[in-house]
């Protein structure tokens, strides 16, 4: 956003949160619910600046900072904390939280939130369906035609043998 979309934007008088973490772009579907309820200070608003000059000297009144990181790629450090001096809240809107310094949070009364447990049935059902591929040989076999291999050495078994011991 440029600077005076930026500046029409705020005439809104909604509330400025500041944004750190992934490119808004990258986002084509959550950026738009969010600008309908705030206002956005991205570091992207000024590519050429480094991010601990641009926050000490557009993000001293931000309250609230809303973290995209994609990957861990981005760190809420001491660092980071001390260019945001009205920082209350930091959402996450990720589950992990360790690329947030929680003990710096804790010492500055700055709440920290997250997205908990949201994807964990995501997650239990693609360990699910791993175990399966691995177990029935899927991802493998597909490889083996895609080769070429299937007409030169025939058949590939997607069976495996599991033993199980009970008592």
């Amino acid at each position: 956003m440029a600077e005076e979309e930026l500046k029409d934007h705020q005439e809104k008088e909604l509330p400025l949160i500041l944004l750190l973490g992934l490119h808004p772009s990258a986002l084509p579907k959550f950026l738009p619910k969010v600008v309908q309820k705030f206002n956005i200070l991205s570091p992207f608003d000024s590519p050429t600046t480094p991010i601990h000059e641009f926050l000490i000297n557009h993000a001293q009144s931000i309250r609230v900072l809303l973290c995209l990181s994609g990957g861990g790629a981005l760190s809420i450090n001491q660092e980071i904390l001390n260019c945001l001096p009205s920082l209350e809240c930091i959402v996450n809107a990720g589950t992990g939280v360790n690329h947030i310094d929680l003990t710096a949070c804790k010492n500055k009364g700055i709440i920290v939130t997250n997205a908990g447990t949201v994807f964990s049935d995501d997650v239990a059902d693609c360990a699910v369906a791993l175990l399966l591929d691995v177990l029935r040989r899927i991802s493998a076999s597909n490889r083996y035609v895609r080769s070429g291999l299937w007409p030169i050495q025939g058949e590939y078994s997607l069976a495996s043998k599991v033993f199980l011991s009970t008592p």
